[in-house]
């Protein structure tokens, strides 16, 4: 087993959950690679049983340690990577991770390593599952910083704008800024226009407000071009690093309308700390199924929640098409801008 990725709430769940079963109800002997697929390249493990793992479901972060090591990426990783698993006697691998991670487990299913994926990111950007552990705990800390920002935002009659992950998939600003009650949300499914955004902004305060909130996720981008970027530094997975997208919308705002703009970054706070319920009971749910995937000689597929049924589905339709904010969803929300 391995968490792949960034760090996410729920992961010790999965974890808990896999150990339990694996060994508990099936006898299976249940073998952590550290810091994701780079522990499976350099043979670092650890094993994991009933005891090792007690105390952990509460807790955020992985036990395991991450990465976004990609064994396809360098001359030999593969090679690495193949020669631990034969020498470790690995009958099936659970990856816990998101696209990248079970990417990377779909392409080794090809070279005959038996995978199990766990569907895991804050962003909810995976296919074929209806919702991500750690997306419910992600939206919850952001709604709860709106709340507080409101009321500084209030106090000052500033404008706000409030950024959150989200790459290439805006869920988490789309359902943090609706229950936080943002004035304008940005995803970067739909390129916005920063004159179009200082006009929502001067019609709400021309009708009594004093001040406003805008959410914009990290990969929001303009019509008339990218300004989401700090520097093109691209990761192992080849995604550029993104933020400060609030930090150029805001000058932008303030120079437009000359009301009083500050920006808030929520960044990594979003994926740190407990889980909500919600993400525990999902993420226990993921780890039991996967093991039983494991257990029946299943391979190449990823435990998936669909209605209330956790079901399994092929790796290759899982990562082949990102899950992104359909347009009709961003306008059921501009319904309440103004």
């Amino acid at each position: 087993m391995l968490t792949g990725g960034g760090d996410c709430p729920g992961l010790n769940a999965v974890i808990r959950a896999v150990v339990r079963k694996g060994e508990g109800t099936y006898g299976h002997h249940i073998v952590g690679f550290r810091h994701g697929w780079r522990g499976v390249v350099e043979d670092e493990t650890v094993d994991l049983t009933i005891a090792a793992t007690r105390g952990i479901l509460r807790i955020g972060g992985t036990i395991l340690g991450s990465s976004r090591t990609n064994p396809f990426k360098r001359e030999g990783d593969l090679a690495a990577a193949l020669r631990t698993l034969e020498q470790e006697r690995i009958d099936a691998l659970v990856a816990i991770g998101g696209e990248d991670t079970l990417g990377v487990a779909h392409q080794l299913a090809a070279e005959g390593v038996r995978c199990i994926g766990v569907p895991k990111t804050i962003d909810n950007d995976l296919s074929c599952t209806d919702v991500t552990f750690g997306f419910n705990t992600a939206v919850q800390i952001a709604s709860d910083a709106l709340d507080r920002l409101h009321t500084t935002a209030e106090s000052h009659d500033r404008v706000l704008v409030v950024e959150v992950m989200g790459r290439h998939a805006g869920w988490i600003a789309l359902h943090a800024g609706l229950a936080g009650g943002a004035d304008v949300i940005l995803v970067p499914e739909v390129a916005f226009d920063i004159g179009e955004v200082c006009e929502q902004l001067r019609h709400r305060h021309s009708h009594g407000a004093a001040s406003s909130i805008v959410v914009a996720a990290e990969g929001a981008q303009p019509r008339e071009g990218t300004m989401a970027t700090l520097e093109a530094d691209l990761d192992e997975f080849g995604h550029v690093r993104l933020g400060g997208i609030a930090n150029r919308i805001a000058p932008e705002i303030e120079s437009r309308t000359g009301f009083e703009v500050r920006t808030v970054v929520l960044g990594h706070l979003l994926r740190g700390g407990t889980p909500t319920a919600f993400d525990r009971i999902l993420a226990t749910r993921f780890g039991l199924a996967a093991v039983d995937a494991a257990h029946d000689g299943d391979g190449d597929v990823m435990v998936a929640l669909q209605g209330t049924d956790i079901v399994r589905v092929p790796l290759a339709d899982a990562v082949g098409v990102l899950k992104t904010v359909p347009r009709e969803r961003l306008a059921e929300a501009e319904v309440l801008f103004g």
